[in-house]
């Protein structure tokens, strides 16, 4: 499905709905492929992984201490001593059946003994003269994890579209994977877009700046797993950018471009790429970063993010996160959020949705309070160094007092 049809919305468009455009629109463009478990973190799930084994496979022991059959009637009373009839280290089996009035030395992870239901913490027993003294008070089946209990044969245990974290590679291994089916990483293209940008360590004329978006996109497009391709900077050159994009389109995935997405004379990029496919999305209500482009190069998504460098991070936060996962293959996953005392004042007009930058410190009464950066200019990097965040203040909203309840967007939820 293809929603670009023209040149996008004249009115800014709502964040929420450039969201729901990037649902609509975008599904998976990168194919499966098998990687060892080692080489699966951070990786996509392509295909659900169902458990071949019970994990455990049998009833196992909880605890190191000591398993017996509890006998019924024995809730209270004075430690109960047990016959000692062997010990059962994990990995064994205990070759016979344990008797009444007997018990067994066993530890975290050993098979349950035919004859034991119970086991007994041995911090809570006391060894002597070939018996155990245990108490009486334990439940039956205290301290023994059931066949199963974690995973069942034949169940599904991990879905795709999961993006592969620690645990999930560890639980892959439970069931006995020794690989997994992911999807390749997401191809993107990168440029930045400016006569006045040079490279980092380069000669820097009056005028000119150094590019930072390109090195700020790129950290964030390696951070959700994506190969990254940079071609550099483009001049102001309509025929230039009109070639660079089109040859990016031809190797692509994603072709994201920093600059040049604006309505000045010399912006260029919205145009070239009407003109070889097909623009969307391009003034959305939204403070960082309004000039935002959206839209195809031929058949390849396209992604043009304001020059600013503080524009350039949160629209790719807000939008550019979202587009990268879906392309990818992941599942919807929104951005943590939590609400946090405002420990500042803030107005604005109603009608577009301010994210502010700000960091956090724990109040008196042990709650985080998240206090503003003291500029909102898109141009100062150094906010985005000293912020932990960003508090979303909604579009129709004019006021924000000290005191009052924020939602906030921790940058460890929206960097990866």
């Amino acid at each position: 499905m293809d929603c670009f049809a023209g040149p996008g919305p004249t009115a800014p468009l709502p964040l929420d709905e450039a969201l729901a455009r990037v649902q609509r629109t975008y599904g998976a463009v990168t194919e499966p492929e098998e990687v060892p478990l080692r080489a699966a973190l951070g990786r996509i799930l392509a295909e659900p992984v169902t458990a071949t084994v019970n994990v455990p496979p049998v009833a196992v022991s909880a605890m190191d201490g000591w398993g017996f059959g509890k006998a019924d009637g024995a809730e209270v009373g004075e430690p109960l001593r047990l016959a000692v009839v062997g010990r059962v280290p994990a990995g064994s089996v205990f070759p016979g059946t344990v008797g009444p009035g007997e018990a067994v030395r066993i530890f975290t992870g050993a098979p349950i003994p035919v004859g034991v239901d119970t086991v007994a913490m041995q911090e809570d027993c006391r060894a002597e003269d070939g018996a155990v003294l245990v108490p009486a008070t334990l439940q039956r089946g205290a301290n023994i994890r059931d066949a199963g209990e974690d995973m069942t044969a034949g169940s599904v245990v991990l879905t795709p579209g999961l993006r592969l974290r620690a645990q999930e590679i560890g639980l892959a291994a439970a069931v006995g994977r020794s690989s997994l089916s992911v999807r390749k990483r997401l191809r993107v293209v990168l440029f930045s877009t400016g006569d006045e940008l040079r490279e980092p360590g380069t000669d820097k004329p009056e005028g000119t700046i150094y590019d930072a978006n390109r090195y700020t996109l790129a950290a964030q497009l390696d951070a959700l797993g994506a190969e990254v391709r940079d071609l550099g900077i483009l001049p102001d050159k309509p025929d230039v950018t009109r070639a660079a994009l089109a040859d990016a389109a031809a190797t692509a995935d994603l072709v994201v471009t920093s600059g040049g997405a604006s309505v000045g004379e010399e912006d260029h990029v919205k145009a070239v790429v009407g003109e070889l496919g097909s623009v969307d999305l391009w003034k959305l209500a939204l403070k960082p970063g309004k000039p935002l482009a959206l839209g195809r190069i031929g058949t390849t998504p396209f992604l043009g993010l304001p020059g600013n460098p503080v524009s350039a991070m949160v629209t790719f936060m807000l939008v550019g996160r979202p587009l990268v996962l879906r392309l990818s293959g992941a599942e919807n996953a929104p951005a943590p959020r939590c609400l946090v005392v405002a420990g500042f004042e803030f107005k604005k007009k109603p009608g577009r949705r301010e994210f502010l930058r700000a960091r956090l410190a724990t109040g008196a009464d042990g709650r985080p309070v998240a206090h503003k950066f003291p500029s909102d200019s898109s141009g100062v990097l150094t906010s985005m160094v000293e912020a932990d965040g960003l508090v979303d203040m909604p579009a129709d909203a004019t006021t924000i007092r000290e005191g009052d309840m924020v939602e906030f967007l921790p940058f460890t939820g929206l960097f990866a």
